[in-house]
């Protein structure tokens, strides 16, 4: 499946956590702006899940297209945040949305960072090994 989220792609990423200590002990919880951000993929990525999750291995390729008005179209982002932490809290919201049963089962991951002046998002292919 293919398909393309038309959006300003959020760039909090889920290391984003806080802690602070409750009874002595450390407690983490989400800031608004991840809450804000995770409620924006679901809301989604929801109509693209398919009606069953996949199960076995899937290879996962997301191209990140954020807007821009002085870098040249398609030029790559090599600045802030990591492909590996923008996929974290993407890859766990495809897994509440029902895309698989669970993250570990991609098996091969393809991630681009690009910006772009026409229309940002995120291009996203997902397919069963």
């Amino acid at each position: 499946m293919k398909f393309f989220l038309a959006m300003n792609p959020p760039t909090v990423t889920a290391q984003m956590h806080k802690v602070t200590v409750r009874q002595g002990k450390p407690a983490f919880y989400d800031t608004v702006q991840l809450k804000k951000a995770r409620a924006q993929f679901m809301a989604a990525l929801k109509p693209e899940a398919p009606a069953e999750p996949l199960e076995g291995p899937v290879l996962l390729s997301v191209m990140w297209a954020f807007p821009t008005k002085t870098h040249k179209e398609d030029e790559f982002r090599i600045t802030r945040p990591d492909t590996d932490n923008l996929q974290k809290l993407f890859k766990d919201c495809m897994t509440k949305a029902g895309f698989w049963l669970d993250d570990a089962q991609v098996c091969v991951e393809i991630v681009t960072k690009r910006w772009t002046r026409k229309c940002p998002g995120l291009l996203v292919v997902v397919e069963k090994l």
